[in-house]
Parts: structure tokens; C-alpha cells; sequence
């Protein structure tokens, strides 16, 4: 941030911002290595492994023979995925997805730590202001009530009749580890960075396709949680046909929405493809206008999309798919940063500021 905004920013602490801002670059990036290890867990087919939840007493896994005999008594009598999906598994073949769920749980553990640790220090320090310490207070009740719908995510394949969890939870708890990055993301944003002219119609552009990207993420992961990325795996057509006859086949109606993997799948393709096509529009329309992002996005978007079509060309193996997860996760920083930049000032500030700035290029 230039020496001259620095002073019309409420958000920045006189002292130790850039500490702040290394700190919350931390958790994003801790964040980002969850939703992986996340998406690890899922493909895995372990996220049931452990049917009980202890956010304290959790963190300490199976240390003998009876411990590991009772917590897989508990998966084979407490969940249907044991019954239809892994009737012959051993001790071996738990023991390998019970280390991932635990592995994924305690990462969401010291995140925790890593976040409420320095934020005592900061506060104590007066290393933040007024107006940043409700965003931080935010977070940190974001980062619980993601536990909390982690719990509710998992409790839907325990003592019921489904063998995975429930896509719609699923949705939820990617959906808000996402709102978390980009929320970290965004402040590092604010406590800092530099904000370029922009033409006043890029803002409008760049909110679309931020809407557009969230809309997208969160419908991938109604795709993942019904593993319809392996049902229908040939392109541009599914199953022979460009509209599947089974997309509306559920009732109600909007059942289909959430659990038939023809029309989740459909649904994903078509806003790929929309979203594509606006990301290119506005890095054309804004081509003039220099260094705000729209010709990141358009190209994160065509690797994006290259990549979503040949994970599903090849039925979503496990590198690929966590490839085209953590590529998504870069498509909406990159699309937060985007808002960020072409945002207008707050009232006041950019007069102060920038007075006499020249207009950014038209569009």
C-alpha cells in the first residue's frame, strides 16, 4: 500500500500490520491444505471412519489393540458404508481411512491454534484496530461453526441408511471453508495491498463473475458428494446425448437438484460453460485496462475447464480430481482479487487518496 493511504485506512494497525498480514496469508494457506486433504478424505471413502465426534479428546487417535478394535467395531456397526461398500475390509484397510479423516480433523485443530494464538497477541499488542477486530472475531466464529458443520456433515452417514454423507452438508462445509479462505484473503487484501484504477463498469463485471465462480465451486461439490463425476464420463454428450433423460426423474422436483447426478452434473457443466464465456468477454472488454486481474481469471478458467473435462473423461482419479479442486480454490482467490481491485474507494477515501488520479482506461 502506497505511504499516502495508509492513514485513510481504519483497518490498518499503526504498528505491525505487515505481521498481521503474514499471519493471515498463514491460515489462508492452512485452510487451503484442508479443503486438499479434505478432498483426499472424500475420494478415499473415509470421511465415516470415525462416527463420533470430540473436539477436545478427538485429537487423541487409537494407542493399542482394544482402541483400534473398538473404533472399528463402531464404523461396521454404526454405518451403512461398511455393510454395502466395504463388507471385507481388515483392520489394515481401516486403519488406512481412519488415518485420514484424523489427519483431516486435526489439521481443522491446529488451525485453530495457529488462528486464535497470535490473535490474543495482536490484541494484547495493539497490533489491530477498531474496525479490523470484528472481521478477526468473525473468522474465528467462522472457523468454529465450521467444525460444528464438519460434525452435522459426518453425522448424516452415521447410524443411517446412507453410505457417503450427505451431498447438501458436504456442500455446505466446502462452501464455507471457501468463504474462509477468500475472507482471509480479503483482508490480507485490505491490510495492504494496492488497489489500481479501474474503469467504473469492471466492478459490475467482476461481481458477476465472482457470483458466478462461487455458484460453480459449490455446485462441484454437489457433483463430488454424489460422485456423479463418474457416471457420465464422456464429452460434450452425457451418456450418448447432450441433455440426460434422467435429469428430473426424482420427486419432488427440486430433490433433483441435490441428488441426481445426471442434473448436478449437467447444472456444473452448463455454468462451466457460462462462466468461461463471461471470464473471456470481460478480459476482452477490459483489455485496456491494465493489471486488474481479468487476464488471470480468463486463463485460470480455460486451465480450469481443460482440466475439469479431462478429470471426467477419465473418471476422476484421485490426483486429477484434487488437481482440478486445488486449481478451483486458486479460480476464486483470483476471482475475490479481482473485486478487490476494480471495488470502488469508501466514501471519502479516494478523494483523499488519489486526488487528481487520472480515469482508468476506457473500457
Amino acid at each position: 500500500m502506497s505511504q499516502g493511504a495508509a492513514p485513510h485506512n481504519p483497518m490498518i494497525p499503526a504498528r505491525g500490520a505487515g505481521a498481521v498480514r503474514v499471519w493471515l496469508l498463514i491460515v489462508a494457506a492452512m485452510v487451503y491444505g484442508m479443503i486438499l486433504v479434505g478432498g483426499a478424505t472424500r475420494l478415499t471413502d473415509s470421511g465415516l471412519s470415525i462416527t463420533e465426534w470430540k473436539p477436545l479428546l478427538g485429537a487423541i487417535p487409537p494407542m493399542n489393540d482394544a482402541d483400534w478394535a473398538l473404533a472399528f467395531e463402531k464404523y461396521r456397526t454404526m454405518t451403512a458404508q461398511f455393510h454395502q461398500v466395504n463388507p471385507d475390509m481388515d483392520m489394515a484397510g481401516f486403519q488406512s481411512i481412519y488415518w485420514w479423516e484424523w489427519g483431516h480433523r486435526q489439521l481443522g485443530r491446529f488451525i485453530g491454534v495457529v488462528f486464535l494464538i497470535p490473535l490474543i497477541v495482536f490484541i494484547a499488542t495493539g497490533r489491530t484496530t477498531k474496525a479490523l477486530r470484528p472481521h478477526l472475531f468473525a473468522l474465528f466464529a467462522l472457523g468454529g461453526l465450521q467444525g460444528l458443520i464438519g460434525w452435522w456433515m459426518v453425522a448424516s452417514g452415521v447410524n443411517s441408511e446412507l453410505t457417503t454423507v450427505a451431498p447438501y452438508r458436504l456442500m455446505t462445509h466446502f462452501g464455507l471453508a471457501l468463504l474462509i479462505i477468500a475472507y482471509c484473503f480479503w483482508l490480507w487484501l485490505d491490510l495492504g495491498a494496492k488497489r489500481p484504477d479501474a474503469p467504473r463498469q469492471a466492478f459490475s463485471w467482476a461481481s458477476a463473475l465472482g457470483w458466478l465462480v462461487a455458484l460453480q465451486m459449490l455446485l462441484g461439490a454437489l457433483v463430488a458428494g454424489l460422485d456423479a463425476g463418474r457416471g457420465y464420463t464422456d464429452w460434450p454428450m452425457m451418456g450418448g446425448v447432450f441433455v440426460p433423460k434422467a435429469m428430473w426423474t426424482l420427486e419432488p422436483w427440486w430433490r433433483n437438484l441435490f441428488e441426481n447426478e445426471a442434473t448436478t452434473q449437467f447444472l456444473h457443466r452448463m455454468t462451466a460453460y457460462t462462466l468461461l464465456a463471461v471470464g473471456v468477454i470481460a478480459a476482452w472488454r477490459f483489455r485496456a485496462a491494465k493489471g486488474l486481474g481479468f487476464n488471470l481469471l480468463a486463463g485460470l478458467l480455460v486451465a480450469q475447464s481443460a482440466l475439469g473435462i479431462a478429470t471426467l473423461m477419465h473418471a476422476a482419479p484421485l490426483d486429477m480430481a484434487l488437481t482440478h479442486q486445488g486449481l478451483g480454490v486458486l479460480v476464486v482467490l483470483a476471482a475475490v482479487r479481482l473485486t478487490w481491485r476494480t471495488r470502488l474507494e469508501p466514501r471519502g477515501a479516494a478523494a483523499a487518496s488519489i486526488e487528481g488520479a487520472v480515469p482508468g482506461p476506457a473500457a
